[in-house]
């Protein structure tokens, strides 16, 4: 299987099980095997570079076994080769979520702009309410 960003992984590290699948599909659904059930030793992958490792184990930590194992199953088709397929698709999609690493935020100081417009708009607003209050009936202006 392969990721865009140039993370490979051989087929030898997937387990692949099949069961039945649930849900209505006559009789086909109590004699055929067709859900997919993927287990793949993410923690002990030597596919995976150490920083990819640990930014997939720790965003995918609740989909972890406590091997380390990620285990997804596909169930959407009626054919056991295209719920395999859609097994690698998902592993695929999360494999390229954690691909590149997320840039680093650089801190930066609001403009004096921004900040004088914020403490206007601050005054402004509370004039507002200042105006909406009731003054004591004893004070005259």
């Amino acid at each position: 299987m392969f990721v865009p960003p140039g993370i490979s992984i051989p087929d030898g590290e997937f387990q692949f099980t099949f069961v039945r699948s649930s849900g209505p599909g006559g009789q086909n659904v109590n004699k055929v095997s067709t859900k997919a059930v993927l287990r793949w030793p993410a923690a002990a992958s030597p596919s995976l570079l150490d920083p990819v490792r640990s930014r997939f184990l720790s965003r995918y930590a609740g989909r972890l076994t406590t091997g380390g194992e990620v285990v997804l199953s596909s169930q959407r088709f009626r054919d056991q080769s295209k719920n395999r397929d859609d097994c690698l698709e998902k592993l695929r999609t999360m494999l390229a979520a954690v691909a590149v690493a997320p840039r680093r935020r650089r801190k930066t100081k609001p403009s004096r702009s921004s900040v004088e417009r914020r403490l206007t708009q601050k005054r402004q607003l509370s004039g507002r309410k200042q105006q909406r209050r009731e003054r004591p009936s004893g004070d005259i202006d």
